[in-house]
Order: structure tokens, then C-alpha cells, then sequence
């Protein structure tokens, strides 16, 4: 590969990796405020970021539990540690999906519980 193109590639990757890890921080956000909104009574305001994240989750699985950025991303690297396609650390970008699935499922029942028992 010539210079100019591993210097092109070089950028392109740091571009995916921004629009990824920004990307990543809108959801991560969206999964804390489900439960925020739901202490504040703001059901239906949890009910949005529930299905943003759902959203996300269903693109995930139509493409096999990969972000299509990290398909996109591995156009311009041959590397494929945890964290090549996004600005995390190695553990975070390895254990993502565990750790936010975690979270997710948390605030969703601890704001299913603010629902109902509210009444």
C-alpha cells in the first residue's frame, strides 16, 4: 500500500472510530436515563430511550451482534483487537455488550418497578 493511501486509510479509520465511540456514548447515555427518567415519573420519556436501545439491538442482531461501524471500520485496518474500531479501553470495548446489556435490563426493571408500583 502506498503512502498515500495508508496515510487516507489512517484517517478514515480515525473518523470511524470518532462517529463509533460517539455513537456509543448516545446509547450508553440513553441506558442511564431510562431508569433517571423513571424516577422522575417521566415514563414516557423512558419508553423513548427503551426503544432507541432497542433499536440498536434489533441493527445488532441483523448484523450479527456486530456494529455495522465495525464492519466498516475493518475496511481500513487489518487489526481486529476489541478496540480497533472505537475509542474505549481494550476491557470496555471486550465486555460492552455484557456490561450495558447488564444495565439495560437493570434500569429497565428497576423502571418497570417504578411504574407499577406507583400505581
Amino acid at each position: 500500500m502506498g503512502t498515500d493511501l495508508k496515510v487516507s486509510a489512517k484517517r478514515a479509520l480515525v473518523r470511524i472510530k470518532v462517529l463509533h465511540t460517539v455513537v456509543w456514548a448516545f446509547f450508553v447515555v440513553c441506558i442511564f436515563a431510562i431508569p433517571v427518567a423513571g424516577l422522575f415519573r417521566h415514563f414516557g420519556l423512558a419508553w423513548i430511550f427503551t426503544s432507541l436501545v432497542l433499536l440498536e439491538c434489533s441493527v445488532l442482531a441483523v448484523n450479527g451482534g456486530r456494529c455495522p461501524l465495525t464492519d466498516v471500520a475493518g475496511r481500513f485496518t487489518e487489526e481486529r483487537r476489541p478496540d480497533f474500531d472505537i475509542y474505549l479501553p481494550v476491557w470496555v470495548a471486550q465486555w460492552n455488550k455484557v456490561i450495558f446489556g447488564v444495565l439495560f435490563a437493570a434500569g429497565e426493571l428497576f423502571t418497570l418497578w417504578l411504574r407499577f408500583r406507583s400505581g
